[in-house]
């Protein structure tokens, strides 16, 4: 039996375990990383199910943006399992009458098209810091995930996000080791937003990431890899 921690990264919407490459890599000395499927089902409550029925009785748990939805789900369903919890550039509301009409009509557009280009050029400064732009090396992981997810799991990703409940009200029940990280520019979850959930968690700890946008993980790497181990090595 491996005595390393076993840790589940959830990625975002349209992304794949590509978006965690580089924590897999760096974290795997110390824990025995999965990264779940997350694009098979239209609701995050089934999402959740098939997430808890693969994984290990005790589990830590770190999801970004939608993959933070779903970490809210599971470690309010199951306190008992989830040893540690971090939320990466996501929040705990539901979706606004507006952000859900704007996902009814993306989704509408992408039914309509012939190709299916889930992260555009155009898409760019809501996901990465303006430094990152021309970074070819970064934008090239961004596009490959989004064509990976395809048509059809965006479109399952997109209402299932839409339809997610509000957290706000069940915070102050995470009682596991929490941390929140959020890119100081991010252009999707404002950090202001992020900082108070975070507040609402018990005993959580909040870490802004300078010169970064949506994507920490892959933006900044070696920040998030030195706050994930540290993160697992704390204790109730």
């Amino acid at each position: 039996m491996s005595d390393k921690h076993p840790l589940i990264l959830i990625p975002g919407l349209l992304c794949t375990d590509e978006l965690w490459r580089d924590q897999i890599q760096a974290l795997s000395d110390i824990s025995d990383v999965s990264i779940p499927k997350h694009h098979l089902d239209d609701d995050i409550s089934l999402i959740a199910d098939r997430i808890l029925k693969d994984a290990p009785e005790k589990f830590a748990l770190a999801g970004l943006s939608m993959g933070g939805y779903i970490a809210l789900e599971i470690v309010l369903r199951a306190p008992d399992r989830v040893t540690h919890l971090a939320l990466v550039d996501t929040r705990a509301d539901a979706d606004s009458p507006q952000d859900r009409k704007r996902r009814e009509d993306f989704i509408r557009l992408v039914q309509r098209g012939k190709t299916f280009k889930g992260v555009t050029e155009s898409l760019l400064p809501m996901l990465i810091h303006p430094s990152r732009f021309q970074d070819d090396a970064l934008t090239s992981r961004i596009y490959q995930m989004a064509e990976d997810i395809g048509q059809e799991g965006f479109i399952r990703q997109e209402t299932a996000i839409m339809n997610r409940k509000d957290r706000n009200a069940e915070l102050d029940k995470i009682t596991c080791p929490t941390i929140v990280i959020s890119g100081n520019e991010d252009a999707l979850i404002s950090p202001d937003l992020q900082e108070k959930m975070a507040n609402a968690i018990p005993d959580s700890e909040f870490h802004l990431i300078a010169e970064c946008g949506h994507l920490p993980s892959m933006e900044r790497p070696f920040e998030v890899n030195t706050l994930l181990r540290e993160w697992l090595s704390w204790t109730n």
